[in-house]
């Protein structure tokens, strides 16, 4: 395409004032919502004055994926239509400028904030929420501490955890996150047709944060006959390492967090690890982890439904492109989430689920745009 013309630095400049104007504004309301919702709770948690900063700061970027498309659409739908309401884009047109070139520093933009988009998704957005929700966990924990023992602090009830790759089955009956200690825990060695070996019964265990290996405390262990089932050995103990046990509990504890409140990377181990595991939660992950990639669409998607209702026919009332336009995009929300919905319910493939709803209106948004004249 060549460097930047005349045209596209115009284009570009009053698309930038307007999108400045309107994330800044977005985020502000936006920042409004989570103060109300969120600063009560913090004070009452005995947060201090750095605490509360720092805590709003980390959670500003968790709305970016609300914030980005509307921010995009509106400044989109705002300059464009300013700049047909002026007769510039007809003016543009009638000098032989097709509406691609008019536009093409808007699809690079666009392009470029697929980028960003992938990034926030896949990165800094469950970053943001993992350590915001992680330094509000610790804020309660340690008011909670104050009245009830340290280790009914944020417990998290009847832990299960079927590791099939290395074949043990573990059973908790509470976790404490606060003290990173399982209580009333059971592990159970398994030969290939699933049948029990041996059994580790302890009343608390730990991994070891620098070894990266269990330890378990009081308890005994159990050996069987896979063919009959009897117990053939047991033995107690006070103390028991076990080099090779090395699951990790956020692993265990995974599917008490939210598919969208995890990254990528986490997504993508979680998959590998869980591949041959029949659990029929893993499909709400799967589509989440295909959305991430499918959602980078979104910037192009916005663009395409945008620009033809903006500089439509100059007879049309802005009005009616305007909100044909919005119409599309509330349509292309309501659809990611449909379509989220049946993928997570195992009705649809989740990849399928995540590319349909964004091909899908990518390709309407260009049908419009091709249609313009």
């Amino acid at each position: 395409m060549g460097a930047l013309n005349l045209v596209d630095r115009y284009i570009l400049s009053e698309w930038l004032k307007i999108f400045g104007l309107v994330l800044g504004a977005t985020l502000g309301l936006v920042l409004m919502q989570a103060l109300y919702d969120n600063f009560r709770d913090l004070l009452d948690a005995g947060a201090t004055g750095p605490d509360v900063g720092y805590f709003f700061l980390v959670r500003l970027p968790r709305f970016f994926s609300i914030v980005l498309p509307l921010s995009l659409l509106v400044s989109l739908l705002y300059s464009l239509g300013k700049l047909h309401r002026n007769n510039e884009i007809v003016a543009l047109r009638a000098a032989g400028i097709g509406l691609f070139e008019i536009t093409r520093v808007l699809w690079l933009c666009g392009l470029a904030l697929c980028g960003v988009s992938w990034w926030l998704n896949a990165s800094l957005i469950p970053w943001s929420i993992d350590t915001s929700d992680k330094m509000l966990d610790r804020i309660r924990y340690q008011q909670m501490a104050l009245t009830i023992p340290q280790d009914r602090v944020g417990v998290v009830k009847s832990v299960a955890f079927d590791n099939q790759r290395e074949g043990r089955m573990w059973f908790m009956n509470r976790y404490s996150p606060f003290l990173a200690r399982g209580y009333g825990v059971s592990v159970t060695e398994l030969d290939r047709q699933r049948r029990d070996k041996t059994r580790i019964l302890a009343s608390e265990a730990y991994r070891d944060p620098e070894r990266g290996y269990w330890v378990f405390k009081n308890g005994r262990e159990d050996w069987f006959d896979p063919e009959s089932g009897e117990m053939m050995r047991t033995v107690a103990f006070t103390e028991k390492a076990i080099p090779h046990y090395r699951e990790d509990p956020a692993l265990m504890l995974v599917f008490d967090r939210k598919p969208g409140d995890l990254s990528f990377v986490e997504l993508k181990r979680i998959l590998d690890y869980f591949a041959i595991d029949a659990n029929p939660k893993i499909t709400l992950y799967a589509t989440r982890y295909y959305g991430l990639w499918a959602d980078t669409l979104g910037p192009l998607i916005v663009l395409a439904i945008a620009i033809p209702f903006a500089v439509s026919g100059v007879r049309v009332n802005p009005v009616v492109g305007v909100s044909k336009s919005l119409g599309l995009f509330v349509l292309y929300f309501g659809l990611v989430q449909a379509s989220y919905a049946l993928g997570g319910r195992d009705f649809i493939a989740p990849l399928y689920a995540a590319l349909l709803p964004n091909v899908a209106m990518l390709l309407v948004g260009l049908f419009f745009f091709a249609r313009i004249r």
